[in-house]
């Protein structure tokens, strides 16, 4: 799975070397680290454009993120669009939980959906908050949901 800074530069060492690299370098300039993981998805005619972030936000001192990228071909209504988005966080969020943990930083799974039931991706919204909670992370849809809904979004715009 490729991963690249918001620069474009392409991360070379495995997403779990170079988050626990983050971390420590953040530590020693003094910087408290909250991590929050979201995906978003844009479709474009027959194709599906996916973008998942690892946002690190350093407390009053900005942030930065991570960025993977895949597209696909396959159809998918709008619940299991959203709930593909859901599974990709969840994926990587189980893969950092226990670094995370061991570095005491916080962690939320930010879904890119909407809480107004006037919106279709509301559909979704049930099945996953259930997934991520029971999973044991921190839930946030839309409009706190800013790790899919601006950071990811941004990349599949």
């Amino acid at each position: 799975m490729a991963w690249k800074k918001f620069s474009g530069e392409i991360i070379q060492t495995p997403i779990l070397e170079e988050v626990e690299a983050a971390i420590e370098r953040e530590t020693a300039l003094g910087n408290k680290l909250k991590v929050c993981i979201g995906t978003d998805s844009q479709v474009k005619g027959t194709v599906t454009d996916f973008a998942t972030v690892i946002v690190f936000i350093r407390e009053a001192r900005g942030a930065f993120m991570f960025i993977h990228q895949e597209r696909t071909s396959q159809k998918m209504t709008i619940k299991e669009r959203m709930l593909n988005e859901v599974q990709k966080s969840i994926d990587i969020a189980y893969q950092l939980c226990d670094l995370l943990d061991l570095y005491e930083v916080e962690l939320e799974v930010h879904a890119d959906i909407n809480t107004n039931p006037m919106f279709k991706s509301n559909q979704a919204l049930h099945e996953a908050m259930g997934y991520i909670m029971s999973m044991g992370f921190v839930f946030k849809a839309k409009p706190e949901a800013f790790a899919s809904s601006c950071c990811a979004n941004k990349m599949v715009q």
